[in-house]
This record gives structure tokens, sequence and C-alpha cells, in this order.
């Protein structure tokens, strides 16, 4: 390794020591092109801090090491090579200059210091384009921009050229350039002057005659000459104008045309300012001739078609502005133009000028039209009684000859031409006559005048219908006839007169009476000839009324007798009930009906209906009735002990509450429920009884309803008692309430259970071989035909004392009930 002479520099800060020692912190604080500054924490009991220096590229071999003191916690290293990675190694050292801790870290130095910036030119008065050499390992540059004001920023740039933007125009600026990489940036490179140019003068245009446009603009700092330049659209030369004043007239262009135009400002120095922008103007255009007036209709509407011709070709948009004396005007981008509407008998001077956007043309010479004759007025019609209409009018002053136009509602005209002030024509009922007049001269035609709309009587309609809607209501339709906007519908019978107006050709007359004769008449109208009153009647029946006060008398569970009152003169009657099963039916002549084969359980709403060849009444009020209730179809009754018994049922239809019975000779039981099961007390062990129940509806109907017979179990025997036998055996006696059933006896105890089992007509029984020093419960129960236990008897608690190995003494303890 060669001798290498380093320059250190040390930072000494009196800082309290740390109160446990940690890892070396080290960082790096700043990087140039040849020096490197580390910054480490101060590291608990070193007496001394070593930089150890090796390229990156060979770690193992350092090139140089620098030591601190102890309160040193900064330091530097010199003399480095630009654009290298290094490997720095720092070392906190005792005493003995033994490390304490070690801390690594690598940086790279920044790049060799630059050239200057060799090249500078300005792209507009706020933009300079620089122009520099690249430099080995430089990531990118730093752009450093001052100028005398106190202006200072730096622009980041990646390659050159580069742009240096929002600067100030006409500016002096001083420029320096920096390389910089991970590492850090180099230090400044010599500095280059320039200046930036003026800006743009804010030209802005107006064409005061039809070839001359004058140029203005604002006064631009520091400029002391002003260059514009024009050309017009499709040439291929321009011209230009220098001046010291901030305005030009440039004259000698052509009418209408576009044209270019743009200004530069020129410094002090000689320099060429930032160019403006292209301002585009227009020439106003040149004056129209040949102009000439016609007459036109659109719409009905009379007006003056001006057509004109132009010099030359214009660009662009042009308006044409016609104007007339008679407060006339109308706009059009091309030839001709409409002045509408003229009235009959005007003079008008109309004269026409060319518009764009630079301004008008001088307008045109003057050129004089006299319009049409006015129309007829006053007109009038007058029917004679064989169907002739004579039309008159008033007479028009000017006017040569009168056309009478004659348009029937159908389509069919009539063309009347005459030099007086009336036309005769035929006019026929249920039409509508649409009259006008025109009158004429050498000019041409009049406008359209007053058209006379005359109405003749309508005509009677054809094809009357009336038919029977609904109780109280007829419709009448027919077809519609000629001339009538609105029929008047008249229904009379020998006590009332109904109307109806309507337009439409149907109408309903309601509110009518029921079951009467009424004649119906309709009759045409409108509103300008009035009403024909001559056509003919027509008479319809209304449908019968409906039956009133009705009763019902249910004769049995499945037949209902319905009577009612009725004033009909011929009428038969249909009564109806509807249940959810369907609905049942009688029918009638007379006032009364009686439906039958009603199924229980069921309720009916119940209404008479009358029916003749004119139609159906409403109707009648409903009632309702409701058959007796269904029985259950299912009754079981279990005994739950020996003196109560349940009793359950399925569901009965229509039954709201239910009153079940059990008879006997030795007594009954009854109970009254809405459920379907009921708990019964009371009954006799050993009997037989005959189940009834009655179910009732919620109005109050009844049905008997019978079941099988119930049987109550066997009695259980009374007066049980326990007695000692010979050995270990024990009887069982007991006082039976009959002689017909067997008899069953059980000893139960936590650890032995005995039987035995007495036949039909004895009253006691033996148990063996049974164990002493326990508690019993001795239930003794007579046995169904079937063979089964009765579940109900009571239980008797007894103590077996030993005598030895033998049964001693037997102790009662008690009864209670069978768990």
């Amino acid at each position: 390794m060669g001798v290498i002479k380093w320059l250190v520099i040390f930072v000494s800060l009196g800082i309290c020591s740390q109160a446990a020692a940690q890892d070396l912190q080290v960082s790096v604080f700043s990087t140039t092109s040849k020096t490197v500054i580390l910054r480490w924490i101060r590291y608990s009991g070193a007496s001394s801090y070593k930089i150890t220096v090796a390229p990156q590229s060979s770690p193992s071999d350092p090139i140089a090491f620098a030591t601190f003191g102890p309160n040193t916690v900064m330091g530097s290293i010199n003399s480095l090579s630009p654009n290298v990675m290094y490997t720095f190694t720092v070392e906190a050292l005792d005493n003995s200059q033994m490390p304490l801790s070690t801390a690594v870290i690598e940086s790279s130095t920044a790049p060799e210091m630059m050239d200057p910036i060799h090249t500078v030119k300005s792209q507009d008065s706020s933009t300079l384009i620089v122009e520099f050499s690249l430099v080995t390992g430089a990531t990118h540059y730093i752009i450093r921009i001052e100028n005398g004001n106190g202006f200072f920023r730096e622009d980041t740039v990646s390659s050159s050229p580069a742009k240096i933007t929002s600067l100030t125009p006409y500016t002096e600026y001083t420029l320096r350039i920096m390389a910089m990489n991970r590492g850090g940036r180099n230090q400044p490179s010599l500095s280059i002057t320039t200046k930036t140019v003026l800006p743009p003068p804010q030209l802005s245009t107006s064409s005061p005659s039809n070839d001359s446009i004058i140029v203005s603009w604002a006064p631009v700092a520091h400029a002391v000459q002003y260059s514009i330049t024009i050309y017009k659209l499709g040439s291929s030369t321009d011209m230009k104008h220098n001046t010291s004043d901030t305005s030009l007239t440039i004259s000698g262009l052509d009418a209408g045309s576009l044209y270019f135009i743009k200004g530069v400002a020129w410094d002090p120095e000689g320099r060429k300012g930032e160019m403006s922008l292209y301002l585009n103007q227009t020439t106003r255009p040149p004056t129209p001739y040949s102009v000439s007036v016609s007459l036109v209709m659109s719409n009905s509407v009379a007006g003056l078609s001006v057509s004109w011709e132009l010099d030359q070709q214009v660009y662009g948009h042009i308006e044409y502005h016609v104007m007339s004396d008679q407060n006339l005007t109308c706009n059009s981008t091309s030839s001709p133009c409409t002045l509408s509407a003229v009235g009959c008998g005007e003079v008008h001077t109309i004269q026409v000028t060319a518009c764009n956007p630079a301004g008008p043309s001088l307008p045109s010479n003057p050129v004089v039209f006299v319009t049409f004759p006015c129309p007829p007025e006053s007109l009038a019609v007058e029917e004679s009684p064989e169907g002739n209409c004579t039309l008159t009018w008033d007479t028009v002053p000017h006017a040569d000859s009168y056309g009478a136009f004659i348009k029937r509602s159908d389509g069919s005209e009539e063309t009347c031409n005459t030099t007086n002030n009336n036309c005769t024509y035929h006019c026929e009922c249920g039409y509508t006559y649409f009259m006008s007049v025109f009158a004429y001269n050498q000019a041409g035609c009049s406008p359209p005048g007053q058209v006379l709309n005359y109405t003749t009587l309508p005509c009677c309609p054809e094809g009357v219908s009336v038919s029977v809607v609904s109780t109280d209501t007829l419709e009448i339709t027919w077809t519609a006839t000629r001339g009538a906007d609105l029929y008047e519908t008249r229904a009379a019978d020998s006590s009332e007169v109904i109307l109806c107006n309507d337009t439409a050709p149907v109408c309903a007359l309601s509110d009518l009476s029921c079951d009467s004769a009424y004649s119906v008449v309709v009759t045409p109208c409108n509103e300008y000839s009035g009403c024909k009153r001559s056509c003919r009647a027509h008479t319809q029946n209304t449908a019968p009324c409906m039956p009133m006060n009705l009763m019902l008398d249910p004769k049995n569970s499945s037949c209902v007798s319905v009577s009612w009152t009725a004033n009909n003169r011929a009428a038969t009657y249909t009564v109806s009930a509807l249940g959810d099963d369907g609905k049942h039916t009688c029918n009638t002549s007379g006032n009364s009906c009686d439906i039958t084969d009603l199924p229980c359980g069921s309720t009916y709403e119940v209404s008479v209906t009358a029916t003749s060849s004119f139609g159906q009444s409403l109707p009648s009020y409903s009632d309702s009735v409701e058959t007796e209730p269904c029985c259950p179809l299912n009754l079981t009754v279990e005994q739950v002990t020996q003196a109560v018994t349940n009793v359950s049922w399925s569901h009965a239809k229509g039954a709201h509450t239910f009153i079940t019975s059990l008879t006997s000779t030795r007594g009954h039981a009854r109970c009254h429920t809405e459920d379907s099961h009921c708990l019964m007390g009371c009954i006799t062990c050993g009997t037989n009884y005959t189940v009834t129940m009655e179910a009732y509806s919620h109005s109050g109907r009844m049905s008997n309803c019978t079941y099988q017979g119930f049987s109550s179990s066997a009695c259980c025997p009374s007066g049980v008692r326990l007695y000692r036998m010979a050995g270990n055996s024990l009887r069982v006696y007991w006082r039976s309430a009959g002689s017909s059933h067997s008899y069953i006896t059980e000893m139960t105890s936590s650890n032995n259970s005995y039987t035995c089992t007495a036949s039909m007509g004895e009253s006691s029984c033996d148990v063996g071989n049974v164990q002493c020093g326990d508690v019993y419960n001795v239930v003794v129960a007579p046995l169904t035909p079937e063979g089964s236990k009765v579940q109900f008897c009571p239980q008797r608690m007894y103590s077996v004392t030993c005598l030895g190995n033998n049964v001693g003494s037997v102790i009662y303890r008690g009864k209670r009930s069978l768990d």
C-alpha cells in the first residue's frame, strides 16, 4: 500500500455518557467527490474511535484509517477518488485499544466535478435550452440558476440537452451544473451568464373597412422596435412591416378575406424576442348588388323574397341583413332572404347589407316593391228552405275579380269566380261548410281572409239499440250521425222523464223504475243549427224489481224454507245459498222455495234474484243460516283413575261447544267445553255407561250424538291384610267387591319382589320364602277379562321383621296411592 496523506476532520462534543452499552450506530452525514463525513452515537466506555476505509470491490484491502478521541461523534475522510463505492468500518476502542463494538457502512463518493455548461439557447422568453457534457457514474444532474435580484433555484434533470422553464423574460441569469449519484453531489461547475429574450407582443386586430386591418398591442418593456407579419389564406407570400409604434394600419387588402398576423419585439442588443401566436382577422365583406324582389307564400303567409349577388368569393361565414322601411328585416347566410309577413297594399323600400365577424359592408342600392290587394271581409251566408245557400261579402278597393271557395266537411269542394260580391251553392243537412273569398289584381291574389263556417241541421241517427245493462239502467247506442256534435237521449214512462246529453253515440240512463216500459228517443244537435226533433221513438222494458223481506225458516237439519215479497208483472225467482261447499239453488215463480240437501256444520248466505225476458234484478238483501253442527266422527273414553276418565273426540265441523255425558243406572257424569276433550269425575268402578254428546253451533243450533258404551274398570278390594304363616310364608287377605274377578297380589321392596294370584271367588293367597328384615309395598288388584292388572288400586306398606332366620312380626306402616 502506498503512503497517502489523509486529512481528518473531527467534532468533539461534551455529552453525557449513556446509561447502558448498545451496538455502535453509524450513518453517512454527507459526501462529495473526494470526501465522506460519517456520524456516530457516542459508545459507553470507548476511549477512542477508529475508521478503516477499503474499496467495496476489495473490502479486505484497506487503503487508510483514522482515529478520533472519546468525545468525537463525527469525522471525515478526504482525498478519496470520485464516483467510487467504499466500505467504512468504525470501531469503538477501550483504553487498551481493544474493540468494544464495530459497525460497517458503505457509501459512494460523488462524481467528479463537471465542466461548465457549454451551450445555452432561448426557446422562448421564459425557457432556456442548455447543453453540457455527461460524466460517468452520474444518475442525474442539478442546474443551479441565480440572478442579481436574489433569485435562486436548483432544477434536477436527467440528461443533456435540458429545459429550464418558468424564467422571467429579459433577465440575466448565472448557471452552474452539478452531477449526482446515490452517494451525493459534486462541487458546482464554473458559472456562465445568459439572458432571456423579450416576451411576445399581445396583438389585437380589427377591420375598419373591407380593404384594411388595424393591428395594435401594448408596449413591451425594453423593446426598441416591432415586426408585424401578415399573409392571406391560400397565399404563398407574406408582408412584413417594421415600426416603433404600438399600432399599425395595413391597407390595400382584399374584401372578405382571411389574414394571419403575428408580431415580435426587438431588444436594444438587437436580439429578436419571442414570436407571438398567429392572430386571425377577416376584412369586411363587399357590398351586395343586383338586388331583386318577388312575392312568395309560405304556410298561407305572404312574404317578399329578396335576392342579390356579390362581387367575388369571400371567406368564412357571411350573414346578410335585408331591411325594409316598413320595419321588416330578415337575416340569411345566402341569397335569397324572405321578409315576412307583408300586408296587403303596402309599398316597401328594400336594401341589403353583408356582415362577417369584422363588421358590415356598405348597404346596397334601394329597391321599391308594391304588394297584393287585401282580402274581402264581412262574409255571410243565408239558407233557403229548398237547401240552397247564398254567400255574400263586401267589395275590396282595387280588386279586379273575386274567387269564392266552398269546402264541405266530407272533402268535396265548389268554386265560384265572379266580378260581383255574391255566389249561390247547394247545401245539404248534416254538413259543415267552410267558405272563403279571395280578391285578385295585377300583383296577384289576396292573402287568405275570413273563413266562414256554416253547419246545417244534423240527420237522425241510424242503428239505434236499447238494451238493459242493470236493473235500473238502459244503455242506448247508435251510429254517429253527420253534423251532430251533441245527442239528447230521452226516456219516458207513465210517471217520469229521464234525460242524458253526451257527445258520444252511446248513453246510459240510470235510476229508472224497475219492471217498467220506457219510450226512448235520440235527438241529434249542434251548436250552430240546433236540434232535430222529428226522430223515431223506441220502447224498452226495464228489469224486474228486487225481492224484499227475505225470511229463512230451517225445516230440518238439511232443509231451509225461503220466502219473500215481490210485485213484478212476470218473473221467475232463483234462491241461492252460498257456502264453503259451493252454491245450492231452487227456482220458482211464486214467493217461496225450499233449499234441500244442505250438509251439517255449514253456514250459508241466502239471497233471491228475479229474472224476466228483459233482464235480471239485483239480488235481494242476503241473510245467513246455519245447519246443525256435525257430530265428531271419533270419540274415545280413557280411564285416568278409578273414579276419573278423559273423554276426547275428533273435529266436528260447525260445532262450537260440546256437552258430553256418561250415563248409567248407578249415576252419570257430564262436562261442557269448547275444547275437543274433557275430564269427568265421579265414575263408579265396574259399571257400564252410555256415552252421548250434544254439539252446539255459534248460533245455538244443536246436534245429538250417540257413541259406543263405556265400561269402567273393576273395583279395587278393601281390607287388605298381611299375616305371618309357618316358616317364611305370608298370607295376603282382602275383601272383594264381587266374585266375578281374579286377583293378583304384588309384594315389592328395594331388594325383592313376590307375586301370587287368587282365582275367581277367592279372597286370599300365600307368598312363600319371604325375605325378612325388609319393608314391602303390597298391592292387591283385580284382573281384567284380558288378564291385565287394574292400575288404580292403592299400595300398603308393611315391615317384615326377623325372628332368627324366620319371619318374625308383620307391622303395618300405612297406605299410599299407587305411583
